[in-house]
């Protein structure tokens, strides 16, 4: 069961470096900076938006996560 993060929330999101919008796979539980490609944890509900908590993101899950359907943008359109 996948369990989304509010609406509300994601279009305030942002990227904590580079404060530009972020992508949220809600079946994965990830929020990705396609442009660092940098992925930040979702837990419990909750984004973990800390710099020293993200990890890099290879060529491969970068195509994984772009294209994975439950993706969508934040911030506001």
């Amino acid at each position: 069961m996948i369990v989304a993060l509010d609406p509300f929330l994601l279009d305030l999101l942002q990227d904590p470096v580079d404060h530009g919008p972020l992508r949220y796979v809600a079946s994965l539980d990830v929020l990705y900076n396609p442009r660092t490609r940098r992925a930040y944890a979702v837990s419990d509900e909750i984004a973990v938006l800390l710099p020293g908590e993200s990890r890099e993101v290879d060529e491969a899950e970068h195509e994984r996560l772009m294209g994975d359907p439950t993706g969508r943008d934040t911030g506001r359109a």
